[in-house]
């Protein structure tokens, strides 16, 4: 899903750089507003006002206008808040068919000019442009032909940053926004990133932020003043204090990975109610569970991690993964893993029917994935050894304790044929 993005900016950094292009083969293109965007594009009426996309009082703010943004309006905000801030805001459903179609016809737009292009969300991308620089020679020629053209054809503009590596050349596109283009010469990448709020380098949330501020570390100046042991300290994490250390730096090593395979597969749902009732929170993991597996099998993939989201009724949230001494791709599986990680977040016991707080939404992904063709599978267990496998405390139901995982998955895999004839809810595998 997109989320609009809130990452820090500085004005001070949107600024001319200087005109050295030399080795910036690395573009960041980032749509503004993107859902928005493409929703005034097919409503012209809409513009100048302020658009939101989410409605239903128990939605979150996917995306908004920059004139939406002006009344705070944020991303994962309630509906509900962001309609007491601006009342008058034109606020519309989510269409991803309609928007993953325009991205589809915006990305084969870049492919014109380069197919190495690392699309990481639906509005954004990394292109390195190395080779496509024999014929266009410089970058930013590059880049303001595909501002140019995306505006043109989809009515929708997008902002793109110019660097030698990923890191800036993310940090450059958000502070270009919107509709701006920003390039940073390779030998003022230092400079340019220690400007920047500690916030503003990916992978520091608040949590992190919160533990460096108590260190007085608020800039990225500041954490270059500090050693990698001193980063490593406050961070909790060697390789994450090495990563730290070296973006204060403005370096990155990570190369543009065209065509990444997916990371995770995953599924969650909204209650119509907070609720406290574990057995309903349940329901809705088996059922999240049961459409993750489809996805898997579809998909020839198997997963090797299971993690449970919760999200609470302040809107705060919650995750825990485990990763299994097996691949699996069926709700069998998944599902136990999945209320085990519900009952250990919670810090609750297997007969407890409340949670301690209320929950807003729910949901389960996995990760680790591999092809399931080369992936090897162990040989198929009893139901009792699967479930110290797999680390869970919890069985299916009696219709389906005394078949082997190896006839779960079968059967699984039968009622994937059932569902993509009759629908998706035509059946559903019974899990307690």
């Amino acid at each position: 899903m997109n989320i609009m993005s809130t990452s820090p900016r500085s004005q001070a950094v949107k600024r001319d750089w200087g005109h050295d292009e030399t080795g910036c083969t690395v573009l960041h293109i980032d749509m503004d507003a993107f859902y928005a965007s493409c929703e005034i594009a097919r409503h012209p009426e809409l513009k100048g006002l302020p658009v939101i996309i989410g409605t239903g009082n128990r939605s979150v703010v996917s995306a908004a206008s920059y004139e939406a943004r002006a009344y705070g309006i944020n991303s994962a905000m309630a509906v509900a808040t962001a309609r007491r801030k601006c009342p008058q805001g034109v606020y519309l459903p989510v269409d991803m068919p309609y928007y993953r179609s325009i991205s589809h016809q915006i990305f084969e737009l870049i492919a014109q000019v380069t197919d190495q292009i690392e699309q990481v969300s639906v509005d954004e991308a990394y292109v390195d442009v190395t080779a496509a620089l024999l014929r266009w020679e410089r970058p930013t020629r590059i880049a303001q032909w595909i501002r140019e053209h995306v505006h043109e054809r989809f009515n929708v503009t997008c902002s793109v940053g110019i660097a030698s590596n990923k890191l800036i050349a993310k940090l450059a596109s958000t502070n270009a926004k919107p509709d701006g283009m920003l390039l940073v010469p390779l030998n003022r990448h230092a400079e340019f990133i220690r400007m920047l709020p500690l916030r503003s380098i990916p992978g520091v949330g608040p949590a992190s932020a919160e533990r460096f501020r108590r260190w007085g570390v608020e800039s990225v100046a500041q954490l270059a003043a500090m050693s990698e042991s001193e980063i490593a300290q406050v961070s909790g994490s060697k390789i994450h204090a090495h990563n730290l250390w070296l973006a204060a730096r403005g370096e990155d090593d990570r190369k543009v990975t065209p065509h990444t395979p997916e990371k995770s597969i995953g599924s969650e749902r909204t209650f119509a109610q907070d609720t406290t009732d574990v057995q309903t929170v349940s329901n809705l993991l088996r059922r999240c569970s049961d459409e993750v597996a489809a996805t898997l099998r579809k998909r020839g993939l198997l997963a090797r991690t299971v993690t449970t989201k919760i999200r609470y009724d302040d809107l705060s949230h919650a995750t825990k993964a485990l990763t299994l001494t097996a691949p699996v791709d069926s709700a069998a599986a998944i599902f136990p893993t999945a209320r085990k990680l519900l009952f250990a977040m919670m810090r609750m016991e297997p007969t407890d029917t409340q949670l301690p707080r209320p929950v807003r939404l729910a949901g389960v992904s996995t990760s680790g994935l591999s092809p399931a063709q080369s992936t090897a599978l162990q040989p198929a267990l009893d139901f009792d050894d699967m479930e110290t496998a797999v680390g869970t405390g919890a069985d299916v139901d009696s219709g389906a304790t005394s078949a082997p995982p190896e006839k779960l998955r079968t059967a699984e895999k039968m009622l994937d044929s059932i569902r993509g004839k009759y629908g998706k809810g035509a059946v559903h595998l019974g899990i307690d």
